[in-house]
């Protein structure tokens, strides 16, 4: 099981520090999130400020995002890095994409995003072999690409796409066309083992794919002090309120708090909403313990579920190096 970590939302400045100290630690990828800056141009430092390490986007918003654009993208983060580049995609939630990036939202959200995948590597296959482009679905017709456009071969084009979901829909749709699954923070193990990985395999199996041909990455809520305990319920309390991610609580039979939440953010009460993440429901979807603990509670609950974990705490050296330090040491003992 590879260990990754998240890198935090920090100026350009910030991020070749941050990158080779990531490195340095040990973790096995460094992912990107699309929240306050661009998950691309912090790639680009990574690549260049790093050797080993793998990178990628945890997620891109795919929706707001042309397939030419994200090709084209992808395409020179693989040539930079040599080949460590990782494209994750995510859809978003409608609000999100119509009003914050004023796109629009398709009438089938699985239908969109298998486009997208195939058109991108419609586009790499142009590039790579001189296969004529001509994509034809029903939200993308690509058919032109001249030699000005075309960048050509590059010795690491097989670029892994990773998609990510709460539902089981993408996550169907990640065991038929993707190389890797990002799961959402906001999950159980017994949803993982019960709900997600069933419905990935559902994909593999009508696609005649195997296990192996698919990496499960896995954000995993943890609290070691008190201080990360309110963070994890406030975060949980956040997601659960989502109307996107309602199945997650209906799972535990919690669909009545899925509600309550939901209505504190219809009348602005977002201070409230922590207080409706009792103990059981922490515990169920974050891991309480202690930092010396923390490895092997990870261990015992994801073995066998995730082939990649990482904690929904952003990386950010010199302030927690010890407890990194103990999380990624325990993780890769007995490897």
């Amino acid at each position: 099981m590879k260990i990754d970590a998240s890198l935090p939302p920090v100026p350009l400045t910030s991020v070749a520090a941050i990158a080779k100290a990531a490195e340095a630690i040990g973790f096995d990828a460094l992912w990107i999130s699309e929240t306050m800056h661009d998950p691309f141009l912090p790639a680009a430092l990574i690549a260049e400020h790093t050797q080993r390490i793998e990178f990628g986007t945890a997620i891109a918003v795919s929706f707001a995002r042309s397939p030419t654009t994200m090709a084209h993208t992808a395409w020179d983060l693989a040539q930079a890095s040599r080949g460590r580049f990782i494209l994750g995609l995510g859809t978003q939630v409608k609000a999100h994409i119509q009003k914050r990036f004023g796109m629009p939202w398709p009438d089938s959200v699985v239908g969109k995003l298998r486009e997208q995948i195939e058109a991108i590597r419609a586009l790499w296959r142009c590039w790579q072999t001189g296969e004529k482009l001509n994509y034809r679905g029903n939200y993308y017709t690509l058919t032109l690409m001249s030699p000005f456009f075309n960048p050509g071969p590059i010795p690491y084009a097989n670029i892994p796409i990773f998609i990510a979901g709460v539902n089981t829909g993408l996550a169907q749709l990640a065991g038929e066309s993707a190389d890797g699954f990002h799961v959402h923070p906001f999950h159980s193990p017994s949803y993982l083992k019960d709900v997600i990985l069933p419905a990935i395999q559902k994909g593999l199996n009508k696609t005649q794919r195997q296990r192996s041909s698919i990496q499960i990455s896995t954000t995993v809520f943890v609290a070691t002090s008190p201080e990360e305990e309110a963070f994890a319920r406030a975060q949980i309390a956040f997601y659960a309120s989502t109307p996107s991610y309602r199945a997650v609580m209906e799972h535990h039979g919690w669909g009545e708090v899925a509600d309550k939440l939901s209505l504190l953010v219809r009348e602005n009460q977002w201070g409230e909403m922590a207080n409706l993440i009792d103990a059981q429901i922490l515990n169920t979807f974050a891991l309480v313990t202690t930092p010396e603990e923390l490895p092997n509670r990870l261990k015992a609950q994801y073995t066998g579920l995730t082939d990649r974990i990482g904690l929904y705490l952003p990386f950010t050296p010199g302030q927690s190096d010890r407890f990194w330090s103990t999380v990624v040491e325990g993780l890769k003992s007995g490897e």
